[in-house]
């Protein structure tokens, strides 16, 4: 296999080279649409990983979640994904505005399977909609309707790698602390940090 001497892959050809190709079989799971194993999964899934990229290719990944069903199926080549309060930076919708290409991967706990799904978007504020995504008796701020270009299952290989649902592999819940986070880049107190932290958790209690 021909290599750069910092050992860089830069072809096609060399990947190949290195990975191999898939097996014959693999591709006959790529689908242009959702059947029903991908909508009975999207149905179940409480949380998604939102990927984006703005005009100039600049990547962001945004976790979205809710109860299991927060992603309404319209039919097998659209969907529709709510957007609640967050912290108003919009860097995923402000890239679909500029780039509507996206990517998601759906995750149904304990399932170790995931699903991707890949496609166009486009934001609407219809009211009837944001309605009809409410919940805890809010609508949706905002929707992003995807059009479904290209769907598929990813095997479990990751996931039982990570073992990401053995509870017994899980370390202690680690607290972010957004108060001594922020307030040591803003040169505050430790009051300062505990008046943010009280703030954030009040957010979480009452603004979900």
């Amino acid at each position: 296999m021909d290599s750069s001497p910092d050992y860089r892959i830069t072809t096609v050809e060399q990947l190949r080279a290195r990975i191999g190709q898939p097996n014959r079989i693999t591709p006959l799971k790529l689908l242009t649409e959702l059947d029903d194993a991908a909508i009975d999964f999207i149905r179940r899934a409480p949380f998604l990983a939102l990927a984006t990229a703005d005009a100039a290719g600049n990547q962001d990944v945004s976790p979205k979640g809710d109860a299991p069903g927060f992603v309404e199926v319209v039919d097998r080549s659209t969907l529709l994904i709510p957007d609640r309060q967050g912290n108003k930076l919009l860097f995923g919708l402000e890239n679909l505005l500029a780039n509507p290409h996206l990517g998601m991967l759906f995750i149904v706990p304990p399932t170790n399977e995931t699903l991707r799904v890949n496609g166009t978007a486009e934001l609407t504020a219809d009211p009837q909609i944001l309605a009809a995504l409410a919940a805890r008796g809010k609508p949706a701020q905002i929707a992003i309707r995807v059009r479904v270009r290209e769907c598929f299952f990813h095997c479990a290989k990751a996931f039982i790698r990570a073992e990401l649902w053995n509870h017994e592999k899980w370390p202690a819940a680690r607290k972010i602390s957004f108060g001594k986070y922020l307030a040591a880049k803003m040169g505050g107190s430790e009051d300062d940090a505990r008046r943010i932290d009280a703030a954030v958790a009040d957010d979480y209690k009452t603004n979900l």
